[in-house]
């Protein structure tokens, strides 16, 4: 299950797709450029799939996972194989670029859970 949001999601349809697939994590890409975010499912190609069928461009397209259960500073990881591209100046599976991960960062608080905000329900 991968929902494409322009909104931010619930704590249960958060849950629900962390559930689905790796039970503490959730994977995401990100369109930098048009806003929005796919979330869930078992690889960041499946998602990136799905943005570029309705519209993305491959450059602005970067995948990460997301642990809403962890503390703030530890819910982001900028990992993933749909980074490795280094025509877009990006070498490795981690996103190198400061102003990518910020971009990142800033619609994963948007869309997924604020850095002032707890996800119920976990174990971790």
């Amino acid at each position: 299950m991968i929902k494409i949001i322009q909104q931010k999601l619930s704590s249960a349809e958060l849950t629900e797709l962390c559930r689905a697939h790796f039970d503490t994590m959730v994977k995401f890409v990100v369109d930098i450029q048009q806003e929005r975010m796919a979330v869930g499912g078992e690889m960041h190609a499946d998602a990136e799939a799905m943005l570029l069928a309705q519209g993305s461009r491959q450059s602005d397209l970067w995948g990460g996972n997301f642990y809403p259960w962890n503390a703030p500073e530890q819910r982001l990881e900028f990992t993933s194989f749909i980074n490795i591209r280094p025509s877009d100046d990006n070498a490795a599976m981690e996103v190198l670029n400061p102003e990518i991960r910020s971009k990142m960062h800033l619609l994963a608080e948007q869309f997924l859970l604020g850095r002032d905000e707890d996800m119920p329900g976990g174990d971790s």
